[in-house]
């Protein structure tokens, strides 16, 4: 009777474990609406020697083709994951923007 529960046990975890498998290679993957694009900071380069603004700011996003954009000042706190689709306006401790980079 031992063997039956096993088998039983068995059939139950394959038939579990059968939902959770990955599509077949002929199905392709879903996109999304928020497809990440790169940015292009040569475009946004206009905004050096300009003072930091909001309106700069976006800007330079729109003209770089980023998703999102940064003003890092002189002493902020950023964090180091590198994104390319995100614009950074770097500027000094006057607000006048210094460097214009992607990531």
């Amino acid at each position: 009777m031992s063997w039956k529960l096993v088998s039983l046990g068995s059939l139950l975890a394959v038939l579990a474990l059968s939902g959770c498998s990955t599509p077949s290679s002929d199905q392709e993957p879903a996109t999304t609406a928020t497809a990440h694009t790169r940015c292009d900071a040569q475009a946004a380069a206009f905004a050096v020697g300009q003072k930091a603004s909001a309106q700069l700011l976006e800007q330079a996003r729109v003209k770089a083709g980023a998703q999102t954009a940064r003003i890092l000042g002189p002493n902020d706190v950023m964090t180091l994951e590198y994104r390319s689709d995100r614009l950074n306006l770097n500027a000094d401790g006057n607000a006048v923007i210094t460097r214009v980079n992607c990531g």
